[in-house]
């Protein structure tokens, strides 16, 4: 029998400790990709260095957001049904782990002026890696803790994951990234490595890091973590069996409504959090030139408070479940989005409450940047527990013989139509020449999955 699983493989057994700590550290190793490449620090870079008109850059990162989503969403559901036909989960992980790893590594060579292929195919690659292995990673909880834990456990993970991405935040803007008009880091040292941030070799570093970090932190999750029983089957007849378990499982959805009504609100405002995760720090980029520094800064300040948010969150899922909490983060996201896209050099709240335009100097020296970061902390707030409950929500909702393929709907759900919001985004913003205009179409993905979640049933349904 193996650890972590009845002598049936239907449910949980007390893990160890340290099995328990591994696949929680999957988070940690995955986060930094999410934090400092696509939001924080590579993105932006993306955005305002490679190109020299910022909406076009804007418009082009979405679309490579756009093109991930796609394939994501067709892969996901299938990978997810094959999971549960094959059993074991590390596999999988490990050979997308080695696509994500190579893809990171290969960000190096996004030169100041190089074509934009290069970044483009590699964020491509990396994301969905990193995605499909989530798929995976996720599908193993049902079978690691018991339900009464499953919204703690999950909560905390993704906490311990907003550490590990501003660690690797921190060490970039501290040690790394230069000041291009000073040459010295936020510490005031020399970057190390003799980093040149003209080349963009401050935000090109991060794609090497986060590959290094993930590479070295997946391995507890491998060495101590108990794996699903590997069933002997080709990989035709996994295909195979792949297949016909997707094809049960979306006519099953006929008759678990609340299931299907979940998967539909968690498509749709997911796809308004991704859009805003990705877009939000090169929004920040275009409106008010901030650079590496100034990105990283923000970007720690919204870790430190996700941090403390999926902490409390994990208290509180317990307490008051799941979907108390997806609906108040998802308000809480509707307000910070609304503040984020009103607010402007000398304004706010869309012109209602101007602003002084006077620099204090410093970082931030303005109060529209102030003001944004005001409203950035009610992100942080709400972005962690939103997806932490979110996981935990359909892990109630399930048994955990069939946590895999529901777990490759629920990655569906999270990007069957995610390219519709950066797209949206950018096809706005090209459209409009306004990059506020164009992330206006975020609330409207934010706003519609919370109401349909309020009709939504807890847990979701949970076949017996």
């Amino acid at each position: 029998m193996q650890e972590g699983m009845k002598a049936d493989g239907t449910g949980p057994q007390a893990v160890s400790r340290r099995g328990l700590w591994g696949w929680m550290l999957f988070d940690w190793a995955a986060q930094p990709f999410f934090t400092v490449v696509i939001t924080f620090i590579f993105g932006p870079y993306f955005v305002s260095r490679l190109t020299t008109d910022p909406d076009y850059g804007q418009a082009m990162w979405g679309y490579t957001i756009a093109v991930s989503g796609i394939v994501i969403a067709i892969m996901s559901p299938i990978l997810g049904a094959i999971a549960d036909a094959t059993g074991a989960r590390k596999p999988w992980i490990a050979f997308f782990a080695a696509i994500k790893i190579v893809a990171l590594a290969s960000l190096w060579f996004a030169e100041p002026g190089s074509p934009l292929i290069v970044p483009f195919v590699c964020i491509v690659l990396a994301t969905i890696a990193a995605e499909f292995s989530i798929v995976f990673n996720d599908s193993m909880l049902p079978k690691l803790v018991d339900e009464p834990e499953i919204g703690r456990v999950s909560n905390v993970a993704w906490g311990i994951g907003y550490l590990g991405g501003m660690i690797v935040l921190i060490a970039v803007v501290a040690l790394l990234a230069g000041s291009p008009d000073t040459g010295k880091t936020l510490i005031g040292a020399e970057p190390l490595f003799g980093l040149d941030p003209a080349a963009g070799e401050d935000a090109r570093i991060t794609g090497p890091i986060s590959a290094l970090w993930y590479l070295i932190f997946i391995l507890p999750m491998f060495f101590f973590t108990a794996d699903a029983q590997r069933v002997t089957l080709s990989a035709g007849a996994a295909v195979r069996e792949g297949f016909r378990e997707l094809g049960h499982s979306l006519a099953e959805l006929r008759q678990r409504g609340g299931m299907l009504r979940f998967l539909i609100a968690r498509m749709i405002y997911q796809d308004g959090v991704n859009g805003l995760l990705a877009l939000g720090g090169t929004f920040a980029a275009g409106m008010f030139a901030w650079r590496t520094v100034e990105l990283g800064v923000y970007g720690i300040i919204l870790n430190v408070v996700a941090i403390g948010g999926c902490l409390y969150a994990s208290r509180l899922d317990r307490q008051l479940g799941s979907k108390t909490i997806v609906v108040f983060s998802l308000t809480c996201l509707v307000i910070a989005t609304l503040g984020i896209v009103s607010t402007g050099p000398g304004f706010t709240l869309f012109g209602l409450l101007p602003l002084s335009t006077v620099d204090s100097g410093g970082l931030f020296g303005t109060a529209a940047e102030k003001a944004y970061i005001v409203f950035g902390l009610l992100v942080g707030i709400a972005f962690g527990p939103v997806q932490a409950s979110s996981r935990s929500y359909l892990a109630r909702s399930v048994s955990p013989e069939e946590a895999g393929r529901y777990f490759g709907l629920y990655a569906l759900s999270g990007r069957a139509t995610s390219f519709l919001a950066p797209a949206s985004v950018a096809t706005i913003t090209l459209a409009t020449g306004s990059a506020r205009i164009g992330m206006l179409a975020l609330v409207a993905f934010l706003g519609l999955g919370l109401l349909l979640i309020l009709v939504t049933p807890y847990p979701a349904s949970k076949r017996k």
